[in-house]
């Protein structure tokens, strides 16, 4: 067994213990920290399979901000664990129905090769200076161009609309009028007093 597949395994069974603890643990922060560490060691895991890019986005992006505004509106919120868990075991059939569907699939698709079912192609040879981040850059923004710019166009409209659907007008809250903020001049804003100056007596 090869260095790479040691170092594999080690990712690959931190990985899966994090998810279980995501799942097991009572207290939301915990699963939160524990949801860090597998994405840490799923970005380890991409770096092994030399995907520098993805690796360097799944911690910027999930675990840079992501993970700490979840953090952030879990440690804010008063959030009754006890009542989040009522419906548990109601769905635990549903849930291990599932994730028995899903190991079923990857490991059809783990010994898909093996048994000739699938034929993978072995990847070719690539120069010393091959850099992966900007092959993909060059197939994303030739074809799938349009793919990407749709998927950037849903997330901008998702986007509005979570802003649009969680906005409430109160009256005690004070908004700033950028309108008259502009029309406002230094009369407005200032007002010079004239006083006597007062002689202390000797």
């Amino acid at each position: 067994m090869s260095i790479e597949a040691i170092i594999f395994y080690f990712f690959a069974t931190i990985l899966v213990v994090a998810a279980v603890c995501v799942v097991t643990v009572r207290n939301p922060v915990h699963a939160a920290l524990f949801l860090v560490l597998s994405f840490f060691t799923a970005a380890g895991i991409w770096m092994l399979l030399r995907a520098e890019f993805l690796a360097i986005a799944l911690v910027l992006v999930y675990v840079g901000a992501v993970m700490v505004l979840f953090l952030f509106v879990v440690m804010m919120l008063d959030i009754n664990i006890d009542r989040m868990r009522e419906g548990f075991w109601s769905y635990l059939p549903l849930g291990a129905t599932v994730g028995i569907l899903i190991a079923v699939e990857m490991a059809l698709v783990i010994m898909a090769p093996r048994s000739g079912f699938i034929a993978l192609q072995a990847p070719a040879e690539q120069a010393a200076n091959y850099s992966n981040t900007r092959e993909l850059g060059r197939v994303l923004y030739t074809d799938y161009l349009y793919p990407f710019e749709l998927a950037a166009v849903v997330l901008l409209v998702a986007m509005i609309a979570a802003i649009a659907l969680t906005l409430r007008k109160r009256k005690d809250t004070k908004y700033q009028r950028p309108s008259d903020q502009v029309k406002a001049s230094s009369r407005d804003r200032v007002r010079l007093v004239s006083m006597p100056v007062e002689k202390k007596e000797t």
